[in-house]
Formats: structure tokens, C-alpha cells, sequence
């Protein structure tokens, strides 16, 4: 056998197992992704829940203050 025929499984092995590598990374970075897909939407909807809670807070205090405001006018 020549060095090149000997050297062939060799490489091949090599390969196989920076393909495997590879393969493995693919699927941890796989899950990664799709838990931080998941994360988002939690944080997205959380998001939307203290914007509407803001919101709410914003438009009673608003009420408390005119309250205040008649109150004041009318003593």
C-alpha cells in the first residue's frame, strides 16, 4: 500500500469524527435556540402584562389627582 491509501481510512476516521462534533453542536445550539424562543415569548408576554398594568396604575392615579383637583375647587 502506498502512504496516501494508508493515510485514506485515517482521514476518513478524522473526518467522521469532526462531523460527529459538528452534528453534536448543531443540536446543542438546536435546543439553545428554541429554549430562547421560548424564553422570549415568556418575557414578550410578561412584558404585555406589566404595560397593561402601568397602564392601569397611570390612568387611576390620573383619576385620584382630578378627584383631588374637584376636591380643592370645592372647598
Amino acid at each position: 500500500m502506498t502512504e496516501s491509501q494508508d493515510n485514506q481510512p485515517l482521514e476518513l476516521r478524522e473526518l467522521e469524527i469532526t462531523l460527529d462534533q459538528l452534528i453534536a453542536q448543531y443540536a446543542a445550539v438546536k435546543n439553545e435556540n428554541q429554549s430562547l424562543k421560548v424564553k422570549q415569548d415568556e418575557l414578550l408576554s410578561e412584558r404585555a402584562k406589566l404595560l397593561e398594568k402601568t397602564n392601569l396604575a397611570r390612568t387611576r392615579i390620573n383619576d385620584m389627582i382630578e378627584r383631588l383637583r374637584a376636591m380643592e375647587q370645592g372647598s
